[in-house]
């Protein structure tokens, strides 16, 4: 769907799903298995891109202690993001828009929390500075996003890390004041986070990684490993996901990982499934791994 829309540009509203069905070489059937409509599709596509993008944002944020120092290994890493990965993030910041209402809800779960992280500069305001509103933050987030798609809309886009210092100076004036902004408007962007190779057996094994276990993910683990049983319904109830196909993806995706298992297999044809965590999937919830993905909802900083 990324593909198909970032392909028709201006027209991907007329991307339609039997198109990304032929695209992607599979049956209607086994594609309808995945998506309920067309806004299901766009929505996964916009999930995926979330999670590519928190990929490389989260490890490049948490690594830094102040504020100011996150907040720029962070844009620099979304900047690098867009141009690496152009077409999911052409959905991310341009094609959400017209997605749908429910892609538009999680696309507002998403800037509500990026505000929660840029209204931290609140505590880099110097002694006798007027704090500004929290309202101020979401603005902070609004124009950024806004310069993005404009220059992503262009008809010769420019390398997006070219607007790094201008983006940071415009998340940093309101908090730390014009001579902090004029300074970072000509400073470079940091250079990419260097990754090690480093994993626990456990989270090579599981493929999941502290940087590829997603809040979502997360999420499913731990309902059902508060109540094992639970079918798809329940889990996705739990997780606090709206979408019937998404959860759908998740669970087959965490069954082929090894981390659940399906049980009363025996049960009559049509009987809703019934999920518990494997031994893997007991271990991977009781890492570092699992419980840092769980802490989204106090700290903002994973997409």
């Amino acid at each position: 769907m990324a593909a198909a829309m970032a392909e028709r540009s201006a027209n991907a509203s007329t991307v339609t799903l039997a198109a990304v069905q032929r695209r992607a070489g599979v049956s209607e059937e086994a594609f309808e298995e995945l998506f309920e409509d067309r806004e299901a599709c766009v929505l996964a596509a916009f999930e995926l891109g979330v999670e590519r993008a928190a990929e490389q944002i989260v490890p490049a944020y948490r690594a830094e202690s102040r504020w100011l120092d996150a907040i720029k290994v962070a844009l620099a890493a979304f900047l690098r993001f867009l141009e690496a990965e152009p077409e999911l993030g052409r959905m991310l910041v341009v094609h959400a828009l017209a997605g749908g209402p429910r892609v538009l809800r999680r696309r507002g779960e998403l800037l509500a929390r990026l505000a929660e992280v840029v209204d931290r500069g609140r505590g880099e305001s110097l002694p006798g500075r007027v704090e500004p509103p929290g309202v101020i933050a979401e603005g902070i987030v609004g124009a950024v996003l806004a310069v993005i798609h404009n220059r992503l809309q262009a008809e010769r886009p420019e390398p997006p890390i070219e607007l790094f210092g201008a983006l940071a100076s415009i998340i940093v004036l309101p908090y730390m004041g014009a001579s902090v902004a004029r300074r970072e408007l000509t400073r470079p962007a940091p250079p990419p986070r260097a990754t090690g190779p480093e994993r626990s057996e456990l989270e090579s094994r599981s493929g999941y990684g502290r940087s590829r276990l997603t809040y979502r993910t997360a999420r499913v683990l731990g309902a059902i490993a508060g109540y094992p049983g639970a079918s798809n319904r329940e889990v996705a109830e739990r997780a606090g996901i709206v979408d019937q196909g998404q959860i759908s993806k998740l669970l087959t995706r965490l069954e082929g990982r090894g981390l659940i298992v399906k049980i009363g297999e025996s049960r009559t044809r049509g009987a809703p499934n019934s999920w518990q965590l494997t031994d893997g999937g007991e271990a991977l919830m009781a890492s570092a791994t699992v419980r840092g993905a769980m802490r989204l909802p106090r700290d903002p900083d994973v997409l």
